[in-house]
């Protein structure tokens, strides 16, 4: 059988999206937890580039990024496909993918986390519009590539539970129903999907450690400005 492995960190979203296409596709595999604060040699031998993760490593190969990881993943091994097998649809799916991936997760990431109240107000009119473009998207769908979750999904895996914690840890919310109801129709449909529940951190765990960061960051401000 092939090697298969996979440095990460269970509470990240990169993981975890890497994780669940394995889990999808049947794939056995060895999970490797890597302390960011002390990476392993074999992160950084896998990933000398970035020294980031998630790698997966198969047959001693090691492959970095999480959306190029799914990719590998959905073309090396059997099972249900991750990406749509029309080449038009595929194209659009990877468009989508990079949006959320790029742009939407860092305007949404600043405005969660932005000190200023005019930098504040003005990234999280940024984010909503963002968001708006995901929500109008999503209308009349329950997945993004239709009945059931897939590649674009997946990039998104970060606005379904890992979004709603961060809020609750930095009181800034920007997902609600009555401005997105799309995005919250589809958030609900992601969460109750076995493969995804059974695939999710601890969340008191994580609103911890965000609470932390927030303590830290508030910490850090108040010597700053002494």
């Amino acid at each position: 059988m092939a090697e298969v492995r996979l440095l990460g960190v269970s509470g990240s979203s990169y993981s975890r999206r890497v994780e669940w296409a394995l889990k999808v596709k049947g794939v056995e595999y060895e999970f490797i937890e890597e302390d960011l604060q002390n990476k392993s040699p074999l992160l950084l031998q896998s990933n000398p580039v970035f020294k980031k993760i998630p790698v997966l490593i198969h047959n001693g190969k090691p492959i970095s990024e999480s959306m190029v990881i799914l990719e590998y993943i959905d073309e090396t091994f059997d099972g249900p496909s991750i990406l749509p097998e029309d080449p038009y649809e595929r194209a659009i799916a990877r468009f989508w993918a990079k949006f959320l991936d790029g742009k939407c997760l860092e305007v949404v990431g600043k405005a969660l986390w932005s000190k200023g109240k005019k930098e504040k107000q003005s990234i999280q009119q940024e984010a909503y519009e963002m968001l708006k473009i995901v929500d109008n998207e999503l209308k009349d769908k329950k997945f993004f590539g239709g009945d059931k979750i897939g590649f674009v999904d997946v990039a998104a895996n970060y606005i379904p539970f890992w979004l709603e914690i961060v809020e609750e840890a930095t009181g800034v919310v920007l997902v609600t129903s009555e401005k997105f109801p799309h995005l919250c129709a589809w958030r609900d449909e992601y969460l109750s999907c076995s493969e995804v529940k059974e695939n999710l951190p601890d969340r008191d765990m994580m609103l911890g450690f965000f609470k932390a960061k927030v303590q830290a960051a508030a910490v850090l401000n108040e010597y700053l400005l002494k």
